[in-house]
């Protein structure tokens, strides 16, 4: 900067000693509402009666994280593909579980159409799921589309196949 800027930008310095404190909200200024102490208790009886007294939602057992659900998930998990040793849900060939009063719908593939258990595979998961106490008819739906992928798959699987 040229001497003639500097002279023009000087800054201004002031000391004080001290500064006055901005004035403070106080709860006497505010107008009182008196509330006695049963009248707390009843307002605090009220607010826990009706927070007791909400019950949960009752759970459909054929939604996700029912009883049903979870039991043909477990049995899901009893098959195991033959050429990985990894269960065919956590590898990610299982899309979409539906149960509709006791028929279970299960859509699935396969990590490859040429894969040697394309015949046997939605058998073997027709069977197993049909046995659940509760299943009353099991049905599998193959696509190929989506195709699998090793995204599909669970962090407990990638752990396995020593992935992660």
């Amino acid at each position: 900067m040229s001497e003639d800027r500097m002279s023009e930008t000087r800054i201004r310095v002031e000391e004080v000693d001290s500064v006055e404190a901005p004035p403070k909200a106080r709860v006497a200024d505010a107008e009182p509402v008196p509330e006695t102490m049963d009248a707390k208790l009843e307002r605090k009886r009220d607010y826990l009666e009706g927070f007791l007294a909400a019950q949960p939602a009752a759970a459909d057992p054929h939604a996700v994280g029912g009883d049903l659900y979870e039991a043909v998930v477990g049995a899901l998990k009893d098959i195991y593909d033959p050429e990985i040793p990894v269960n065919i849900y956590d590898l990610g060939l299982i899309y979409n579980v539906e149960i509709d009063e006791g028929h279970v719908m299960i859509t699935m593939t396969l990590t490859t159409p040429h894969c040697p258990v394309a015949e046997s595979m939605p058998a073997e998961v027709e069977l197993r799921v049909g046995a659940v106490p509760g299943v009353g008819d099991a049905e599998v739906n193959l696509v190929w589309d989506p195709p699998w992928s090793p995204q599909n798959m669970s962090d407990e699987a990638r752990l396995e196949l020593g992935m992660l």
